[in-house]
């Protein structure tokens, strides 16, 4: 199953990157990377864990912040790219998986990932190694695709006998992944326009859905604080 997870990414890294720099891509980025960086609140000095990473887009971001953060990813080749995107900053890089992550209890100020938690069916189980390797006190942030969302739905019905890495997805709701860790956590949504949209449109429909709070946001994340 390790190997399975691995291989659906191994080819994927340039797609992956090039995808964010379309129109809609750069403005889903922009709008995910603000809700992860609110949750998260990343501080200077603080040693942050960022599991699946992939080739290090939102790492980047994290980094911005002063914190030194350590890469995790299960693909060799997505951690290859991170590795070049974040030579000249204050991180590592580390081929591992969520389930057992190599790091001891609290050796971190905040732990994060980023669309990971699809691909992973015992995501409670992952999140609670998130957990472990947190200090006490620290924030453990996830964030993935929302099932509630037409995104979810469109990405299904796409990959759908195509052998794509959305094919087994697992997509959840707020309420689900607000219940995968015991503690009382804060759950939002972004991303409240479809990849189609009109980008000046899309910034509009994305106003408009924070105004009314919706939890239909095709990108859903959770943070907890560990006790």
């Amino acid at each position: 199953m390790k190997k399975e997870r691995s291989q659906l990414f191994d080819e994927w890294p340039e797609a992956y990157d090039r995808w964010f720099t379309t129109p809609i891509g750069f403005l889903v980025r922009k709008y995910e990377t603000e809700l992860i960086i609110r949750l998260l609140g990343p501080q200077k000095g603080e040693v942050i864990l960022d599991a699946g990473c992939g080739t290090g887009i939102f790492t980047l971001d994290i980094l911005s912040s002063g914190s030194k953060v350590i890469g995790l990813d299960l693909s060799l080749p997505m951690l290859k790219g991170a590795e070049k995107k974040l030579k000249e900053y204050p991180t590592h890089v580390v081929l591992a998986d969520m389930f057992e992550l190599p790091f001891p209890e609290g050796f971190f100020d905040k732990a994060v990932s980023v669309t990971a938690l699809e691909f992973i069916e015992d995501a409670e189980a992952a999140v609670g190694e998130l957990f472990r390797v947190t200090k006490r006190g620290g924030l453990v942030v996830v964030a993935t695709l929302n099932s509630l969302s037409p995104w979810a739905l469109r990405r299904k019905a796409e990959a759908k006998g195509r052998n794509s890495i959305f094919e087994k997805a697992i997509f959840r709701s707020p309420d689900e992944l607000r219940f995968l860790s015991p503690s009382a956590g804060v759950v939002e949504t972004s991303i409240h326009f479809q990849k189609g949209e009109d980008p000046e449109r899309a910034v509009e429909i994305e106003q408009e859905g924070r105004r009314k709070h919706l939890n239909t946001g095709a990108f859903v994340a959770a943070r907890w604080k560990k006790r």
